[in-house]
């Protein structure tokens, strides 16, 4: 019987060690960096991004190697990315995955570089895997690059940062849940297919996994800040309400919330009928989103 669990736990194992192999050590110059670098990128992260990539590449391929160098650098990108969020300019938050962010351990500026340093990281380690053909070579990159831009994640962290429940609309909610979260965890599952030779109909079928996937990871994130506490979800709980930020709960409640999230988990595993080999991982992980308690 599969175990969601051990599955987990391995892949992490394997990431984790990919991660240290290839990050700088905290020995070499500047050490204050690559310290604070490793203090981000090994935290209690659930590793959801990386794992999804691995799981969608070996759906394709249950041999496939070639995606474990963009699996990290999606896992860098991701951190880069929460390091920034959690500035006193943006979230203004003081704890991430249950310990101090960087900037409280760090000091404001060498977060803001150690962000600078994750995410040019991640394209130099993307740069290093060709995509295989038919895709262009450099596909993987511009897989992460278009996630990560001001069509992606940026762009919705931006529309984040102007919104409020004040001024709520639907529009603009999903713009947000769509750019700041699912362009990246669609762009995870997208890499992993690529890296692995994935054709054009399996190709739009992680897509739609990786977007309605996304939508719900988010929907349950708001959940959890308006019903978690703090030591659970090892950051500040509601921090939402209190910033006046427009979320799936401030918009429909909880239990609305509870029922979109419960309805894109069934498109997301629908999309996976379209795809041929082993989806046990990608169906579990699924699942599980409604389950999350941090």
């Amino acid at each position: 019987m599969f175990s969601l669990t051990d599955y987990l736990n391995q892949q992490r194992r394997v990431l984790e060690s990919a991660l240290d192999q290839h990050m700088p050590p905290d020995t070499e110059q500047p050490a204050i960096l690559h310290r604070a670098m490793r203090y981000c990128v090994f935290s209690e992260g659930k590793r959801i991004r990386p794992v999804l990539c691995l799981a969608a590449a070996h759906a394709i391929d249950p041999d496939c190697e070639s995606a474990l160098l963009p699996a990290i650098a999606i896992e860098a990108l991701h951190t880069y990315t929460l390091v920034h969020d959690d500035l006193p300019a943006m979230d203004d938050d003081d704890l991430r995955r249950g310990r101090p962010t960087a900037h409280i351990e760090f000091g404001e500026a060498n977060a803001i570089l150690v962000g600078d340093a994750l995410l040019t990281l991640a394209f130099e380690w993307l740069g290093q895997i060709p995509a295989p053909a038919p895709y262009a070579p450099g596909q993987l990159i511009v897989e992460l690059a278009e996630a990560a831009g001001s069509r992606g994640v940026i762009g919705g962290q931006v529309e984040d940062l102007g919104a409020s429940s004040g001024h709520a609309s639907v529009e603009l909610l999903d713009y947000i849940h769509l750019h700041k979260t699912a362009a990246l965890l669609r762009a995870s599952v997208r890499i992993g297919a690529i890296a692995a030779g994935a054709n054009t109909a399996e190709l739009d079928a992680f897509s739609n996994y990786g977007c309605d996937l996304g939508l719900a990871f988010q929907i349950t994130d708001d959940i959890l800040d308006a019903t978690g506490n703090t030591e659970t979800i090892g950051k500040p709980a509601g921090s939402d309400e209190k910033n006046n930020k427009l979320t799936y709960v401030a918009l429909h409640g909880v239990d609305a919330s509870r029922k979109r999230a419960a309805d894109l988990i069934d498109k997301a595993l629908a999309a996976l009928d379209d795809i041929a080999g082993y989806t046990e991982p990608l169906e579990a992980i699924a699942r599980n989103i409604l389950d999350r308690s941090h």
